[in-house]
């Protein structure tokens, strides 16, 4: 478990590193993987780390997201009790291990025939970052590398019979987030942009930043539709936590949005990190997305949204 001593970037580097030097700090062997229907041909598989989407089809699987390393068999085996097809892509939403951490275990156990290649798609700012192999520390498998990157606003692709659009977020959750969404099945996947049950990860030292986190969960709600009484409709498969809808959304946006504005009040009215902090500008938000287990803690929220409007990373509107 992770201590609160911890600062949230040297927590996730020490969880990325014992996942890559294979001595992973939780049992795996205890996870069971869940698989969840969204809509049509799209499941959402619940394990350890990141939640995976899978889209099953005529002409294969494409997965989004892998979870960590060791839960790749449990994953492939419910893949295929959804299909025995190929499996043709991975789309990595962003960076981190427990979104990336299985892709080349996967692509080993998917066998694909050199005929029906597999390929990882993902922003190139992803391929950057694990490209990247700081002195002493091991390499992330060339295997589970991007081979599919993209620097346009946006890549498309057609399988299983509908669009899949992959936008690119800039400086939301990190500088290389993407959205994905299965245009037919009408299920956008957020990655971490989007985690209904706690406080956003916005990681500033991956170029992160609370404007452009709020113009990507804007984003979501331009693409999605709701249904009656604003619910269903669109189906949006966070980074962590259930299956939501636009309503969903709405209240995360509202939320990141009002936190954004105290905090960017207080920094104009010349306050210090500490005196913001201790004013608690998330209060009253913190029953419903703070706790003792938390990833993010309400203190570590606030303090990345105050770094990221001090240093001006990213301009935006919040509407």
């Amino acid at each position: 478990m992770m201590t609160r001593k911890f600062s949230f970037v040297t927590s996730l580097l020490v969880l990325y590193l014992a996942r890559a030097s294979g001595q992973p700090q939780q049992n795996f062997d205890n996870v069971q993987i869940h698989v969840e229907p969204v809509q049509h041909n799209i499941y959402m598989l619940v394990g350890a780390g990141g939640n995976t989407t899978v889209q099953v089809g005529n002409e294969g699987v494409l997965i989004v997201d892998t979870q960590f390393a060791p839960l790749a068999p449990k994953i492939m085996a419910e893949i295929r009790k959804l299909s025995p097809g190929p499996v043709r892509y991975i789309i990595n939403t962003h960076v981190h291990p427990d979104h990336v951490g299985g892709n080349a275990a996967i692509a080993k156990l998917a066998g694909n025939n050199p005929a029906l290649p597999l390929k990882i798609i993902a922003q190139e700012n992803v391929l950057n970052r694990l490209s990247e192999t700081p002195a002493g520390q091991p390499r992330f498998p060339e295997e589970g590398l991007p081979i599919d990157e993209y620097g346009t606003p946006s890549k498309n692709l057609h399988f299983n019979g509908e669009a899949i659009i992959i936008y690119h977020e800039p400086n939301a959750h990190t500088d290389g987030d993407s959205l994905v969404l299965f245009r037919g099945s009408d299920v956008i996947s957020t990655g971490d942009i989007f985690t209904p049950g706690g406080y956003p990860f916005i990681d500033i030292e991956r170029g992160g930043s609370v404007q452009g986190e709020i113009l990507a969960l804007n984003h979501i709600l331009q693409l999605a539709v709701p249904a009656k009484t604003q619910e269903g409709g669109t189906y949006v498969i966070p980074g962590h936590g259930r299956i939501c809808d636009d309503a969903d959304v709405v209240e995360y946006r509202d939320m990141v949005v009002i936190v954004r504005d105290r905090v960017r009040d207080m920094i104009q009215k010349g306050m210090t990190l500490d005196q913001v902090k201790a004013a608690k500008p998330t209060r009253d938000y913190d029953t419903e997305y703070a706790s003792s287990n938390s990833f993010v803690k309400a203190d570590g929220f606030v303090e990345a949204v105050y770094k990221s409007l001090s240093h001006a990373t990213v301009g935006g509107s919040s509407r």
